[in-house]
């Protein structure tokens, strides 16, 4: 079994501030034991403006919040799922919220570009989010393999639909890694209903590391990072604030539910 925990932070417009605690949340949670963590989304900038991700974009392969993420998963020998960060699109006016994985020496083993960008009006608030003013998207989801196991990348919105985590079952996950920030709102009655919907009907760990709190840009994030088992057991919670949640991925219980509970193999229509 492995040790995974998913950090929450309620991240600022400083970039430098933001690695700072990143930094110290991820030994934290080493040095109680976790061999694998997981950032929330934008962990780096929760700018004052929707813009303020472009103009600290980074080329893909080198940068401070790349280098940031190499130099702490070799420094602590974890792995490091790195939330999301601001990589130059193809437009150059845009970003990809890119989701990059570090292994225990600082190598970096994956990308994973956000899919479903956040396009709404939040109901009953004044809040409106238009990402694909700003955010180029992915078009790939994204299964790797993991001393973990399999290991599927979600961000977000993604969590919204179904169809893409089939996907990443048909592709062998058997972790999804969520990295959020989820409105205050939405969270209030979606975040856990979905995260544990997603264990349950994927039968498969859920690790979701969220921002929590009031941000300078006036944003109120839920929070409620979690763990979640195959069964749909939440196996840890961190409410509000910065910290982190750290559980065990216990593959004898994954192995045990699919086979005493074979949803998965009954299932009549499939997805591509």
């Amino acid at each position: 079994m492995h040790k995974c925990a998913a950090i929450q932070m309620v991240s600022s417009p400083s970039i430098s501030s933001n690695l700072i605690t990143a930094g110290q949340l991820i030994k934290a949670a080493v040095d109680a034991g976790a061999k694998l963590v997981a950032l929330p989304e934008n962990f780096a900038l929760m700018g004052h403006h929707e813009r303020d991700k472009v103009a600290v974009k980074e080329p893909d392969g080198h940068g401070p919040i790349q280098d940031f993420l190499a130099d702490v998963a070799n420094k602590y020998s974890t792995w490091v799922v790195g939330g999301t960060i601001p990589i130059a699109a193809d437009d150059p006016g845009k970003v990809r919220a890119s989701c990059l994985v570090f292994d225990d020496q600082g190598k970096r083993v994956a990308r994973y570009d956000k899919v479903h960008l956040f396009d709404v009006n939040v109901p009953e608030t004044d809040e409106i989010y238009r990402e694909s003013d700003t955010i180029e998207a992915g078009d790939t989801p994204r299964v790797i393999d993991t001393p973990f196991g399999k290991l599927g990348l979600a961000v977000c919105y993604d969590l919204r639909f179904p169809e893409f985590f089939r996907k990443m079952g048909r592709l062998g996950a058997e972790i999804m890694v969520i990295p959020s920030a989820f409105t205050a709102e939405t969270g209030a009655v979606h975040w856990e209903l979905l995260l544990r919907t997603r264990a349950v009907e994927n039968l498969c760990y859920v690790i979701a590391p969220n921002q929590g709190g009031f941000h300078m840009n006036g944003r109120r994030t839920f929070g409620h990072s979690m763990i979640i088992d195959p069964w749909g057991v939440v196996l840890d919670c961190y409410k509000t604030g910065g910290g982190f949640v750290m559980a065990e991925i216990n593959h004898e219980r994954l192995t045990k539910v699919r086979t005493h509970f074979p949803v998965l193999a009954h299932r009549r229509f499939h997805c591509e």
